[in-house]
């Protein structure tokens, strides 16, 4: 996959913002929302009227009521999820040459193969599929030929600046019109949200017929994202979750390996309590267990894997029914 030149991006991004315009709604009540006069977005239904800030270009439609997060965090730039920082871009270039030197104990093994499988069929069904990215702000594992690909419209949301950051909503009230896209990419998102239940919901509502939904969570991961980490799910937890959805594929992205290797890295963390010797402990655990991730490779198909990943991913397609507990229970593929 070639990468996008000039103009191809620069249309894309007004096929994008074109599109945006036509399907952003309120999250507060869903109304259509205006540019009102103090240069943000107002809700147009006279009895919810609720003001929404534009920060750096970046619309903030956030529902104060029912998120963790408020309007005023973002307009006061408060640290949310991730604060991104203001580095220059040599420090940055630095900091990102240090990274690559040290080994990753990390690894997602499917997560390119997957994300090919569901761009593939979206191109099938719509010569320029609308993507819709929750969490998005940093490009996940796996989605550099989606980012590249000049038929594909992606637009990228998250609930924190960030370098791809183009509009703050939480996943628990979407601000879109319903039915509004042909597909949507959530990578380790919905373990840090507070109703997951929701949110999947809120997925299903803003698909179109036939929509398509790539989500990947964790399993045996330790707490990864400080307060901001509720849940995890084991595969067919995860099913459940998107029982209002067919399924195209599912399984494990990250193995046992990675498992271990993060498990041990958690017990020897929990003899500190300094955050310099955490960072210092966190390079000495890359480079004594980083092979250990390697066993994935042969592991990740084995029966016993579905019981004990590290993380799942979900392939399916909207639909009007949903799989019953019993129907869900037939669909075990471990060992017991």
């Amino acid at each position: 996959m070639t990468k996008l030149n000039e103009w191809e991006i620069k249309l894309n991004n007004f096929l994008v913002n074109k599109a945006i315009v036509k399907i952003l709604r309120c999250p507060v009540c869903g109304a259509k929302v205006e540019h009102s006069a103090e240069n943000g977005l107002k809700c147009v239904n006279s009895s919810c009227q609720t003001t929404f800030p534009i920060i750096d270009g970046i619309p903030i439609l956030i529902n104060d009521s029912n998120s963790l997060f408020s309007r005023k965090d973002f307009v006061e730039k408060k640290k949310t999820f991730f604060k991104a920082k203001d580095e220059r871009h040599f420090i940055r270039s630095i900091k990102k040459a240090g990274r690559q030197l040290i080994p990753n104990i990390s690894k997602n093994i499917r997560a390119k193969k997957n994300l090919t499988k569901f761009s593939n069929i979206l191109k099938k069904q719509n010569m320029l599929p609308f993507v819709l990215v929750i969490g998005g702000g940093i490009a996940g594992q796996g989605m550099e030929d989606i980012i590249s690909d000049a038929s594909i419209k992606l637009f990228e949301t998250d609930v924190s600046f960030a370098q791809r950051t183009k509009l703050i909503c939480d996943c628990h009230d979407l601000p879109f019109d319903n039915e509004s896209f042909d597909g949507l990419i959530a990578q380790a998102v919905l373990e840090h949200v507070i109703d997951p239940y929701r949110c999947v919901e809120e997925i299903h509502r803003v698909l179109k017929k036939e929509g398509l939904v790539y989500a990947e969570t964790p399993f045996m991961q330790q707490g990864h994202g400080g307060r901001y980490d509720f849940t995890r799910f084991t595969h067919l937890g995860l099913r459940r979750l998107f029982r209002r959805f067919d399924e195209i594929g599912s399984g494990a992205i990250c193995g046992p390996g990675m498992a271990l290797s993060s498990s041990y890295g958690c017990f020897l963390a929990s003899f500190f309590k300094s955050k310099l010797a955490m960072r210092f402990l966190s390079i000495f655990v890359r480079f004594t267990s980083f092979w250990l991730k390697y066993f994935d490779y042969y592991l990740i198909d084995k029966p016993k894997t579905i019981d004990c990943a590290s993380a799942y991913y979900f392939l399916g397609r909207k639909s009007d029914r949903a799989i019953s507990d019993r129907e869900l229970i037939s669909l075990y593929r471990g060992l017991t």
